[in-house]
């Protein structure tokens, strides 16, 4: 049986720590659908198109992977796609507390649909997208937060 698992985000952009994340999951699952989420009310640092650039770029080479966008309620894509696990990632209990709130209500509202949360490696674990967009923001260096090779463009 092939497993899939939905892996959403704003992404914005994906770092390292994403990728640990997702790289991680494909050890548990035979595909999984990077998920770029839009958010009508909040304008990102980088634009859908950036975002979907820099995921496809960090993503090159790896197996079993598809990169979307989408909008609406993440348990809606999920159905949609026929999926029915949603992989998150955490760095720290903060952002756990977070993720399992989510978690609970996504469960409330589609209890077919199961939430994996896994822990960002130790050493991406000091990774965020808004260090980054705020290192990007200063023309700062942020090689080291992202995946090699990957072209950050001016935002």
């Amino acid at each position: 049986m092939n497993t899939k698992a939905l892996f959403p985000g704003s992404f914005d952009p994906f770092t390292a720590g994403h990728l640990n994340i997702l790289r991680r999951a494909l050890t548990m699952f035979d595909e999984v659908v990077v998920a770029v989420g839009i958010n009508q009310d909040k304008r990102g640092f980088f634009s859908s198109e950036q975002k979907l650039d820099i995921i496809q770029q960090s993503v090159r080479g790896l197996k079993g992977v598809e990169v979307i966008q989408y909008d609406g309620l993440t348990i809606d894509i999920c159905r949609r796609l026929g999926i029915r696990h949603i992989v998150r990632g955490v760095r720290n209990m903060l952002d756990f507390e977070t993720e399992r709130s989510i978690a609970d209500a996504n469960r409330r509202l589609a209890p077919e649909i199961e939430t994996i949360i896994i822990p960002t490696a130790q050493e991406f674990a000091h990774i965020s997208s808004s260090a980054v967009r705020d290192i990007l923001s200063h023309k700062g260096d942020t090689s080291l937060f992202t995946v090699p090779g990957v072209e950050i463009p001016d935002a």
